[in-house]
């Protein structure tokens, strides 16, 4: 009897420290991290053509690059990713692509405006785009940091048993910069200056 339940005890202790609650756990933290990203980038894709329809009404000659930027935000919506494909780096490519074509519409869209800096709807414009922005680079942050903690975790003793075993658990991909990102973009305002 003392042997059974001792037994129990070793077993119950071995399986708590095998990853069968904390794997589960940290990958549901990773995906709940990557809905934040997705909840800025949404933000973003909300806002943006409120706030450009305002700014748009007060500059209506400069419509080329404000459908410019309706144009990448409707491309930057179109690409959706779920928890599961979290671990194909090619969705996440595409995905990244698509948001990086409408930051620079966006960027494009600040050069192209110095003159409108001046008026309160092209201000509110600006600031709110660069709020999403900080929301989105903290929150792509939160989610490296998640996966790379569900990484981790899959990969060492003793949760990595468990990983294994019990969920067959496969490592996320990190969100990453398109090529070129850690170069500073040229502002060109056409001034020959």
């Amino acid at each position: 009897m003392k042997f059974r339940a001792a037994l129990v005890l070793v077993s119950a202790a071995l399986l708590s420290a095998c990853g069968l609650n904390s794997v589960p756990t940290a990958e549901e933290n990773a995906k709940a991290k990557w809905a934040d990203v997705q909840t800025n980038y949404q933000r973003r894709a909300d806002l943006v053509p409120n706030l450009v329809a305002t700014v748009k009404g007060a500059a209506a000659s400069e419509g080329k690059i404000l459908s410019d930027v309706t144009n990448a935000r409707a491309k930057a919506t179109s690409i959706q990713l779920s928890g599961a494909d979290l671990s194909d780096p090619a969705k996440l490519s595409a995905f990244n692509q698509a948001q990086n074509g409408l930051t620079l519409s966006l960027q494009r869209l600040q050069e192209a405006y110095p003159d409108l800096k001046s008026q309160a709807n092209f201000t509110t414009l600006l600031s709110q785009l660069e709020g999403s922005e900080n929301r989105i680079a903290i929150s792509i942050r939160d989610y490296n940091a998640a996966v790379q903690a569900y990484n981790t975790r899959i990969r060492t003793f003793p949760d990595a048993i468990g990983a294994k075993i019990f969920y067959g658990a496969k490592p996320m991909v990190p969100f990453q910069a398109k090529a070129g990102a850690d170069t500073a973009p040229t502002v060109d305002f056409g001034n020959g200056s």
